[in-house]
């Protein structure tokens, strides 16, 4: 028997909010932005005088034999790599040259004049297009930041729900690990997760996962063929729940598997219905000692 019925499905669906890009946040995080081209401030103003030189060469001798490979290393974020210490490899022309890492281009003069041939950067330094590299890297720093927002809507959506936790005084924790449960950890066995919310009332103990996906994409089809797995191993073990809160409007792209799991998981809720689990564990009361 289906946990929810067709009409519920539906309600729930048409409950789904468009999105939650908020422009204070989601977009740019302006302040990981500074911080970033902070670090790297004082080497970017070094190298400020390679830009529009006409002698490249000997003034990357020159600060090279002054400071060593250390300034030159953050070449490497004007064309949008970060950290190749950890193994960036490259190939000079083809595929099949022979591969060699990005960290030792660094490490001579000639290596690095080779890098800023190779990529074109030593042109772009001989134009008008380039004046300053902090006001440069600023910008590459505001582009690079584009590839966190995939996970700014699922903390966007968790601090709503822990604001609504809040203001309705119920006491919760937040990212618990399923192996720090004893009644979950043998049940979920390889299916270590990392709760975002469990909540203790009189009752039973509830873990909550919370998501939002404002696009398409494989990710929203995996969480939920993942849920519809874990949920019922949970529901199993006396006096545990499994709780998912999600929305947006990307199930709309994937409607079989989140139908499937809305069939198969008792209490899924989104923000149009989230009151309904709220007024729910209330009426149960809480374990606070047991909680803290």
């Amino acid at each position: 028997m289906a946990a929810h019925t067709e009409q519920q499905f539906v309600q729930f669906m048409q409950g789904l909010r468009k999105t939650n890009q908020t422009l204070g946040y989601y977009f740019v995080d302006f302040n990981k932005v500074k911080s970033n081209v902070n670090r790297v401030k004082i080497n970017l103003n070094l190298l400020n005088s390679l830009v529009r030189n006409e002698d490249v060469k000997n003034t990357i001798s020159e600060i090279f034999n002054e400071y060593g490979a250390k300034p030159f290393e953050t070449l490497e974020i004007l064309i949008a790599v970060r950290d190749s210490q950890n193994g960036v490899w490259v190939v000079d022309k083809s595929p099949m040259d022979e591969p060699k890492d990005l960290a030792t281009m660094f490490r001579t003069p000639e290596g690095i004049y080779d890098f800023l041939e190779a990529t074109g950067l030593l042109l772009i330094f001989n134009s008008r297009e380039i004046t300053n590299l902090v006001d440069y890297v600023f910008g590459i720093e505001v582009g690079m930041d584009t590839n966190a927002r995939k996970n700014r809507s699922g903390e966007i959506m968790e601090r709503e729900v822990a604001k609504r936790f809040i203001e309705a005084g119920i006491p919760f924790k937040s990212q618990i690990k399923s192996k720090t449960i004893n009644a979950l950890k043998d049940i979920l066995g390889k299916d270590i997760k990392k709760f975002d919310f469990t909540i203790e009332t009189r009752q039973k103990t509830y873990v909550v996962e919370v998501n939002f996906y404002n696009g398409c994409g494989s990710k929203p089809n995996e969480t939920a063929r993942a849920y519809t797995g874990i949920a019922p191993k949970i529901n199993k073990t006396e006096n545990f729940e499994f709780v998912w809160i999600t929305d947006g409007d990307g199930w709309n792209s994937a409607i079989p598997e989140i139908k499937e799991a809305y069939e198969t998981i008792p209490s899924v809720y989104n923000l149009t219905n989230i009151g309904e689990f709220i007024e729910k564990i209330k009426a149960e009361g809480f374990n606070i000692d047991s909680l803290f």
